[in-house]
């Protein structure tokens, strides 16, 4: 007989997986949304859904959050630990190559606004870990943590 503990253990201490995508435009601005329930500027993404890949959480996140596709593959950029959401999430952020890019979706339950904004141009209020993140793309060392 199988012992219990892995599945207690897993169930106790289970791992929580979000996704980000960091997305530019043609013309090299950086697609970020803010939140209904969260300040700040982010990059689009979320949790990924049981039984869904990472991939295919991003692509659906930028979908929902932005009305955005991806033409081609999303590139892994870095996994890294967020120890502010419950002491054992991690965050996947994926870089966009080519973009589908549709009309900017309206405000909803969830989404306030989604906008293209010029490197040298974010808004005051995005987030820290968003600007890191913009900042190791530019050569900045990279940190493990979101």
């Amino acid at each position: 007989m199988r012992s219990p503990l892995p599945l207690l253990r897993r169930l106790r201490h289970g791992m929580t997986l979000g996704v980000r995508v960091f997305a530019a435009d043609a013309s090299g601005r950086i697609l970020l949304v803010r939140h209904t329930y969260v300040a700040g500027w982010h990059f689009p993404g979320g949790g990924v859904d049981l039984g869904e890949s990472a991939p295919e959480a991003a692509r659906r996140e930028l979908r929902e959050e932005a009305n955005v596709e991806v033409e081609g593959e999303l590139v892994l950029a870095g996994l890294f630990f967020n120890p502010k959401v419950g002491g054992r999430d991690h965050v996947a952020l994926f870089r966009a190559g080519r973009l589908v890019v549709g009309p900017r979706p309206r405000r909803n339950l969830e989404i306030e606004a989604s906008e293209f904004f010029a490197p040298d141009a974010l808004p005051a209020d995005t987030t820290p870990a968003t600007l890191r993140r913009i900042a190791e793309a530019q050569g900045a060392p990279v940190a493990d943590r979101w």
